[in-house]
């Protein structure tokens, strides 16, 4: 079943998403990037970086998580109207394979939007030269934060 395109209640949706992921700490921390944001979807960019592997020398399944969860959140911001904000309240992650590539880019899109719960769905596809593989999936839940002046977006 396709998804029906969908619609941003805030035209400036993508200076609001851009803005409130330059506040975020963790991504700039990482060495993550803003790849595309259209309503609906987001996606980060984050390069291979040896200091956030684990013991193997994939990168750890934390980094992976938080990126794809940033994804989802934004994704469900990017619907969501001016004077709210974004809060995850719950994800499932499952993980496909390694961490391993020379750039890591999570997507993440919503598939129910809501007034005071959204649902996106996430992946974390791995590059290596040409080759491409999904390494984690995520489904996660989103608050739509209201009349909380300290979680605003």
């Amino acid at each position: 079943m396709e998804q029906q395109p969908l619609t941003a209640a805030d035209p400036r949706f993508e200076e609001r998403v851009r803005a409130s992921f330059a506040r975020q700490q963790v991504m700039a921390t990482l060495g993550a990037t803003l790849a595309l944001v259209l309503p609906g979807e987001v996606q980060i960019a984050l390069p291979f970086n040896q200091a956030l592997t684990q013991q193997h020398g994939f990168h750890h399944a934390g980094v992976t998580t938080t990126i794809v969860d940033s994804a989802c959140g934004y994704a469900a911001l990017s619907l969501m109207p001016p004077g709210v904000g974004v809060l995850t309240i719950e994800y499932k992650v499952n993980f496909l394979a390694p961490g391993q590539g020379e750039r890591f880019l999570a997507v993440g899109r919503v598939i129910k939007p809501g007034r005071t719960v959204m649902v996106s769905q996430g992946e974390v596809i791995a590059t290596q030269g040409e080759r491409e593989s999904v390494v984690a999936t995520m489904l996660a839940t989103i608050m739509v934060v209201r009349d909380r002046p300290d979680v605003l977006d």
